[in-house]
């Protein structure tokens, strides 16, 4: 198993990442079985961010102390509990607690499986194992999605088949992490939560502050891709097909992971700039989809403004480990997640709480300028100031 150990870790990162967007094609069904409001599936879906800033700022270093496989065997086991508040839902308090669940789990595993990912790569293969942990991170964000509506369009019982397949994984998942090798040399049996507050050094703050906006702006697309895409596909494009809503939220999670590919070759430099001004195109395209009814335009602007954010995303977190300080890295970068995480819930709440005045398509294009006007401004800015060669 240790030659296979950071593909393992890998495909563990994916399953737990998958099911933190499973419900992602159901809000509808869920809508009509319930009878909510498109401000209410916002709210469903933001409840995730909460439970992920928490986690962060609680334990986003507990596996440092106890060990890497208790950790991803907690996040497995969050991500199961999950699966079952949504499997035997009864009413809006399930699904409220399995969001909930569901941003625990995406917490622990955010920092300890992308740091297992990197610590079984044998030497040689740092570069390959570092966008193994990215390509797991978004591609299992994408698949999520993609899973559900197949299983949604295509198999008996929508709302109960898609959570039943994906505790199958996690059992999977779980025996693989059994199987991995630790890696921390002398983990604590016991532990203390330490809060680790928001620190950014004076230092950084030039660097922290475009790159943290940067990060809002291409979330806030994920966001809007991952809570309300589907409603807009079935309500303003009149296409009402499971799959295709799953597979349209699943190509901007892929052009993502290629936005964070491309980064090496692109330079950090201007991959920050850069990806701000390909997130405004794509954001364009999202607006004139909504504003013609073209769901080729809506796919061309996820993958358009997923490459664009991708690219911008990992050029910030480079821009940011390289410019902070050793002693304040990981608060640094603690931080800037909690950005980013701001910005994959509280804009598309806002979203949501337009639909009730605007209706859905003018509260998508409301969404898009206010993000545009962001992205551009932060390019803008960028490419003036370019961050420093780290």
């Amino acid at each position: 198993m240790s030659r296979l150990g950071y593909p393992a870790a890998a495909a563990v990162f994916a399953i737990g990442m998958a099911g933190t967007t499973l419900p992602t094609p159901l809000y509808g069904l869920y809508r009509e079985e319930l009878g909510f409001s498109e401000l209410m599936v916002t709210v469903v879906f933001a409840v995730y961010a909460i439970g992920v800033i928490a986690t962060l700022l609680l334990a986003g270093n507990v596996s440092d102390e106890t060990g890497r496989r208790p950790v991803l065997l907690a996040a497995l086991g969050f991500s199961a509990a999950s699966a079952l508040c949504f499997l035997f839902e009864g009413g809006l308090p399930a699904l409220f607690a399995g969001r909930l669940l569901s941003g625990f789990a995406a917490g622990l595993l955010s920092g300890a499986a992308t740091v297992t990912v990197m610590e079984l790569a044998p030497p040689g293969r740092e570069a390959r194992a570092g966008l193994a942990a990215t390509a797991a991170n978004m591609g299992g964000l994408g698949c999520g999605p993609l899973l559900a509506g197949l299983l949604a369009e295509y198999a008996p019982r929508p709302l109960t088949l898609p959570f039943v397949a994906h505790l199958a994984l996690i059992a999977v998942a779980a025996v693989l992490t059994w199987l991995l090798p630790e890696t921390v040399t002398s983990p604590v049996r016991r532990f203390r939560l330490h809060p680790q507050g928001l620190a950014v050094p004076p230092q950084v703050r030039g660097v922290f502050a475009p790159s943290a906006l940067a990060a809002f702006a291409g979330f806030s697309l994920l966001g809007l891709f991952t809570a309300v895409a589907p409603a807009f596909v079935a309500e303003t494009l009149d296409v009402h097909n499971l799959a295709l809503a799953g597979l349209v939220v699943f190509s901007v999670f892929l052009a993502s992971t290629a936005g964070q590919a491309l980064m090496g070759r692109v330079g950090e430099r201007r991959a920050l700039p850069g990806g701000c001004f390909v997130l405004v195109v794509g954001l364009v395209l999202v607006a004139a989809s909504l504003l013609l009814a073209s769901l080729p335009l809506l796919v061309a602007g996820a993958l358009c403004g997923g490459l664009g954010q991708g690219l911008a995303f990992r050029g910030a977190v480079t821009a940011i480990s390289g410019a902070a300080p050793a002693e304040h890295r990981a608060a640094t970068v603690s931080a800037f997640f909690v950005v980013a995480y701001l910005g994959i819930s509280l804009p598309v709440v806002g979203v949501g709480a337009l639909t009730l005045w605007l209706g859905l398509r003018n509260a998508g294009l409301t969404f898009a300028g206010c993000v545009l006007a962001l992205a551009l401004g932060v390019g803008l800015h960028l490419a003036r100031r370019p961050p420093a060669r780290t």
